[in-house]
């Protein structure tokens, strides 16, 4: 075969994808590659916005053709991650099957790896972030930091851990907490008592003195090789991320700490696509892991306007094996407030010119209906100096979900 013959017989992804025998052939129309995502919430969304651009067909499983990728437009299958011959057909339109979400059992993500379906992450790398008693032992066991953990059945095993690491603890679920959900911080055996009483499998933890709470967004190509984007500064209330600062506002040396911690992390777990390590920083400024995430992550979004490219651009790349893009920042801070839904109904319609009077102020509504607490949208700003970013952000964020957003000047009503 000549030089030229085999130029003509390479698929479109070039020597970037092997793509396996079962996979569908190209349609036609310049699609570069087929990436199947299952989970259709905000972060299948801003994917799909980046797939666009790449020319990369993302086709989300979808629980609901109301979802908020689905309203965006993504072609999506109609099922759930719990049944198999849904996976299975969502695998076998695309190249890759990737996730959104930590919700999928790992059996049916191991069939279909066994099956010749390409899954990114793995099932095993996967389980780091959907078993949090695992993934302290096994970081534990390769020598990263985590806080002091055991396995607990009933009251007397909490209590036998405080007596080595003293009240407060933490008691974690093992396994489907999120925003809040699933961590519980006790001062003793009765209160210990009444959240293992709701069921299921629980872990407790040492209480850790946190300074400051960051994440690292780190993206893994499976040839190796990442991209990692500066430490960003994480804010909670009552368990929920509401705003971000990046980069970080730690010394620079645990900032280089942090990355560098969390690249050999996402190395060791053989992680493919993005890794979020989420980590706490002592008042020491030592470094301790909280919990892991293996897919675009909150702590990420600011990257959207924040970098070069972002998190969901270098989470398809990273799938797909393809080169990855440049994470420097395009200015010297980014700030993100999230958006909650608060206990009245929201009309965002009407509320977002408000928060457009500021021309530096970028949002993203996902399409979701408004209840207390949930995760809207989120607002980003760009700026030389933190602090007005951030009271630029939290203004545009009050005029979009407060009870009684103000009026920006000028503003007609």
């Amino acid at each position: 075969m000549t030089s030229r013959d085999a130029r003509r017989d390479r698929t479109p992804v070039a020597d970037a994808l092997a793509r396996p025998a079962h996979a569908p052939a190209r349609p036609p129309h310049g699609t570069t590659a087929r990436v199947g995502m299952v989970g259709a919430g905000q972060l299948a969304r801003m994917t799909h916005r980046a797939a666009i651009d790449l020319g990369i067909d993302l086709v989300v499983l979808a629980l609901r053709d109301d979802e908020p990728a689905p309203l965006a437009g993504a072609p999506y299958h109609l099922g759930a991650p719990e049944d198999l011959a849904a996976m299975t057909a969502l695998a076998e339109a695309v190249d890759v099957v990737t996730l959104d979400h930590e919700l999928v059992p790992g059996a049916h993500l191991s069939a279909l790896a066994a099956s010749g379906h390409p899954v990114r992450p793995s099932p095993a790398a996967l389980r780091f972030a959907q078993d949090k008693l695992h993934a302290r032992r096994e970081l534990d066991r390769l020598g990263f930091p985590v806080p002091a953990f055991a396995e607990v059945h009933e009251p007397a095993d909490v209590e036998r851990f405080a007596g080595d690491h003293g009240w407060p603890v933490v008691l974690k679920a093992r396994a489907g907490g999120y925003d809040g959900r699933g961590v519980e911080l006790v001062a003793g055996a009765d209160q210990a008592g009444a959240v293992l009483r709701r069921g299921g499998a629980w872990l407790v933890e040492a209480l850790v003195p946190i300074a400051t709470e960051v994440a690292v967004v780190t993206a893994r190509r499976p040839s190796g090789g990442h991209a990692t984007y500066p430490v960003v500064e994480t804010v909670q209330a009552g368990g929920i991320c509401i705003e971000l600062v990046m980069p970080a506002r730690i010394h620079a040396p645990v900032a280089a700490a942090a990355i560098d911690l969390a690249d050999r992390i996402a190395d060791a777990i053989e992680a493919v696509g993005i890794t979020a390590v989420e980590l706490f920083v002592t008042p020491d400024d030592e470094l301790v892991v909280n919990e892991l995430a293996l897919r675009p992550h909150n702590s990420g979004h600011a990257s959207i306007e924040g970098s070069t490219t972002s998190q969901f651009a270098n989470h398809l790349r990273a799938v797909l094996d393809w080169p990855l893009g440049d994470t420097t920042m395009r200015a010297p801070c980014a700030v993100t407030v999230n958006l909650l839904g608060g206990p009245e109904p929201t009309d965002l319609a009407d509320r977002l010119p408000l928060a457009l009077a500021d021309p530096q102020v970028h949002v993203h509504l996902y399409g979701k209906e408004p209840r207390p607490g949930r995760k809207i949208g989120h607002v980003t700003v760009l700026g030389d100096d933190v602090e007005v970013a951030m009271t630029a952000a939290r203004t545009a964020a009050d005029r979009l979900v407060a009870p009684t957003p103000p009026m920006p000047e000028g503003t007609r009503t």
